[in-house]
């Protein structure tokens, strides 16, 4: 059975923010709130938590991932980023937005696209989020927790923990977020391309 998290959204008790960030590092997988829709999360280098994700969201290899970074200073160590594209990610963070991105050395290879090399990296404006990522002190490896043959994530933290009791470790609760996933801009060209519209505004990239 899933472990329950309740926190408040705009001050979430760092003793609950500490207990999820321990259960994440000893291999938890989670889902927990952000600023589009919840998400499913585990470290970056867990093998079991990629699987986990895949098979829960039935996806195949080619599914982009997210790393949620706290910063620009974490983000900058996962994908390389030439100085126009850096203008641009600056300009839309934090925010409800996924840019795929080049993949460095630092990014574990089954995370990457298999023929582009790529990965998905995100900054997120969301209180309980960067909390979590600020306790943690490390990327997120995420996806967003939209189920098989569903239009619409799940949005409330007691359906998740009750339709996921036995597939996830913790369900991190701070009251309903968005139902729209974030907007998805490919920038490994080094040209913008909109691959998703979602929760953030598509104006400068068009």
């Amino acid at each position: 059975m899933a472990k329950y998290f309740d926190v408040h959204p705009d001050n979430p008790q760092p003793r609950t923010i500490n207990a999820v960030a321990d259960s994440i590092r000893n291999g938890a997988l989670v889902a927990y709130p952000t600023d589009s829709c919840y998400a499913l999360g585990s470290r970056i280098g867990s093998r079991d938590g990629i699987s986990r994700i895949r098979a829960i969201r039935d996806l195949d290899d080619r599914h982009h991932f997210t790393l949620m970074c706290a910063n620009f200073a974490q983000l900058g160590q996962l994908v390389h980023i030439d100085n126009d594209v850096f203008r641009a990610v600056k300009a839309s963070t934090p925010g409800a937005y996924t840019f795929i991105l080049p993949g460095t050395k630092e990014v574990p290879r089954q995370l990457l696209h298999p023929k582009k090399k790529t990965v998905g990296v995100r900054i997120p404006d969301h209180v309980v989020t960067q909390a979590l990522l600020a306790e943690l002190g490390e990327p997120l490896l995420s996806s967003t927790l939209l189920l098989p043959d569903e239009a619409e994530p799940l949005t409330q933290g007691w359906e998740i923990k009750e339709r996921l009791d036995h597939q996830v470790d913790a369900v991190l609760d701070s009251g309903e977020c968005g139902t729209e996933p974030t907007t998805v801009v490919d920038f490994s060209s080094g040209e913008p391309e909109i691959v998703r519209r979602g929760a953030g505004d598509t104006t400068r990239f068009e």
